[in-house]
């Protein structure tokens, strides 16, 4: 065996390691994206659990409110269809649904002091918006693991790689204007 087989093994190897290495971090990162989305979806589902308790102890005290309380159960029917079919648009503007009507049936409840000073209501009312800011918190964190995937995939020489093993990056969590504007708290409380 003379140098030149020895050099061109070792180049062989060289870059074989390399693409080993490169195709494993880009197995990390596609997990990383999964493991975020994965941890939206129980976030998800712990608020879908407890949306029913909250509207079944708001039942008890807003009979005139009927209306807030459909549009919170059919907006968590939207929701829990759209995790179900992993479709991101659809979920981003069944979410938005969902807040919506979950601020103004807060808003509402400052018209019912029995319902305010309901223990049931206040811990459900707290619970919800801790799974809420949470929920808020891991999609952020959803978003910068797709960014950084997409970033790897688009990157020279991981793209080389990326495409032969045909990596792709899951869509990011995006919301439309309507789901990013301000909240008009006049309106709620009107």
């Amino acid at each position: 065996m003379g140098i030149r087989e020895i050099v061109e093994g070792a180049i062989a190897l060289l870059v074989l390691s390399y693409v080993v290495l490169v195709y494993n971090n880009l197995v990390q990162l596609k997990h990383n994206a999964a493991k975020a989305w994965a941890n939206i979806d129980v976030l998800l589902k712990q608020r879908h659990d407890e949306l029913p308790k909250l509207v079944e102890v708001c039942k008890q005290y807003m009979r005139y409110e009927q209306s807030t309380l459909e549009q919170i159960v059919q907006a968590r029917a939207e929701v829990f269809s759209a995790r179900a079919a992993a479709d991101l648009k659809e979920l981003g503007q069944a979410e938005q649904t969902l807040r919506d009507g979950l601020t103004h049936l807060f808003a509402l409840a400052e018209n019912y002091p029995d319902l305010k000073a309901d223990t049931s209501f206040k811990h459900l009312q707290s619970r919800i918006s801790g799974l809420e800011n949470a929920i808020a918190d891991r999609r952020e964190l959803y978003n910068d693991s797709v960014n950084l995937f997409r970033v790897r995939i688009d990157q020279f020489p991981d793209l080389l790689v990326a495409r032969v093993f045909r990596f792709r990056p899951p869509e990011m969590l995006r919301f439309s204007a309507r789901e990013t504007r301000d909240v008009d708290i006049k309106a709620l409380f009107g």
